[in-house]
């Protein structure tokens, strides 16, 4: 084998032409400078192919032609409502058909919330998102969580809600009251959904997602890997979202955490090697940097059981939100304390101004 044919795998012995498109030659193909919704699942695995040195390059040339270098913004997620959710997530140990030791809860009382914004605001989070087990929120609901965003906002912050799916209406009177976000994931691939989820569709979520854009309200949406999906599932995730009308402004990826008493957390609990590989999880967030090039890539469930090699390297790919503090909804994090020691040694600042698709949405 000659040196040639080391450097170009494509390349047979004996040859000066390539006799299949060489590595260089598909990376141009997915070149990802320009902001596009017309991506196909083909470029998206080519880039999940490329060699790691390579795709750690284009999200980092991606990421900082379109983000502040070393920042990384800094959220917080509150538990509004907890437990007792009619649907079935095969993730989620607020389902009320998971079995664990989850109590559920009533919608906290607004004074509550705000108090808790107000040590995110003091610890430096610059948004504050609040989620609720709910399939959809009821009307008598609203007051109190249209009260919440309102009071969020005037701290300064930004505001985000998870409440499950959303009527139009309903998203109305929350973009009324001011809110920046909301989210509603996808969790999964297409083809995948229905494995994990039995009480809506894939295209319910799409639904709720087109009603949030029709009010106004910037969109939140990303998923879960390590679920006991392929690539072609993770291939298949990054595209519903790449190839939105618009980019989702945020974009979270989480790593499952197994929750025993789940159906997901029973099957996979004890199973150490169904954890998603940490260079494949590196890998889903910078495909999602180079796809999604203005989007926020929010570094989200999972985390706390990432090595800081793991999460340098997700910041590498271009993932430049975190959430912080010591709990997500009912799941653990890594918290205030040792997030700052990581991004003190990784040369890391908390970011400020604001997100380049607000921005240009702004502007424009």
């Amino acid at each position: 084998m000659t040196v040639d044919t080391l450097r170009h795998p494509g390349l047979v012995p004996g040859s000066t032409a390539p006799h299949a498109p060489t590595l260089q030659a598909e990376a141009e193909q997915v070149r990802g400078d320009e902001v596009r919704t017309d991506w196909t699942r083909a470029e998206i695995a080519a880039l999940f192919d490329l060699p790691f040195d390579e795709l750690m390059f284009r999200a980092q040339t991606t990421h900082r032609a379109h983000h502040a270098a070393g920042q990384v913004q800094l959220c917080t997620l509150l538990s509004i409502k907890t437990g007792g959710c009619p649907e079935d997530c095969g993730y989620c140990n607020q389902s009320a058909s998971a079995e664990t030791e989850l109590k559920a809860s009533k919608l906290m009382d607004v004074r509550a919330v705000l108090q808790s914004a107000a040590q995110a605001r003091d610890a430096g989070s610059q948004r504050f998102c609040m989620g609720a087990a709910w399939r959809n929120p009821k009307d008598k609901d609203m007051p109190a969580i249209i009260e919440m965003v309102q009071g969020v906002r005037q701290m300064g912050m930004e505001t985000c809600m998870t409440l499950g799916m959303l009527t139009p209406a309903q998203a109305e009177q929350l973009a009324e009251a001011g809110l920046d976000y909301y989210n509603h994931n996808i969790d999964t691939s297409p083809e995948k959904y229905a494995e994990v989820i039995t009480t809506r569709t894939f295209q319910d979520r799409l639904d709720t997602l087109e009603n949030v854009r029709e009010a106004g309200i910037n969109v939140c949406c990303g998923g879960i890997v390590g679920m006991g999906e392929t690539r072609a599932d993770r291939v298949g995730f990054v595209h519903a979202l790449a190839t939105l009308p618009r980019h989702p402004e945020s974009v979270p990826v989480n790593a499952l955490v197994p929750v025993k008493g789940t159906v997901l957390g029973n099957m996979l609990a004890d199973t150490p090697l169904a954890a998603i590989d940490d260079i494949e999880f590196v890998r889903t967030v910078a495909v999602a940097r180079v796809t999604m090039p203005l989007s926020m890539v929010r570094l989200s469930a999972g985390r706390e059981s990432m090595s800081e090699a793991t999460q340098a390297l997700c910041f590498m790919a271009g993932a430049n939100s975190i959430f912080t503090g010591d709990k997500l909804l009912t799941t653990g994090n890594a918290g205030d304390d040792k997030d700052a020691a990581l991004l003190a040694k990784l040369g890391l600042v908390p970011m400020v101004g604001e997100e380049p698709m607000r921005k240009e949405k702004t502007c424009c």
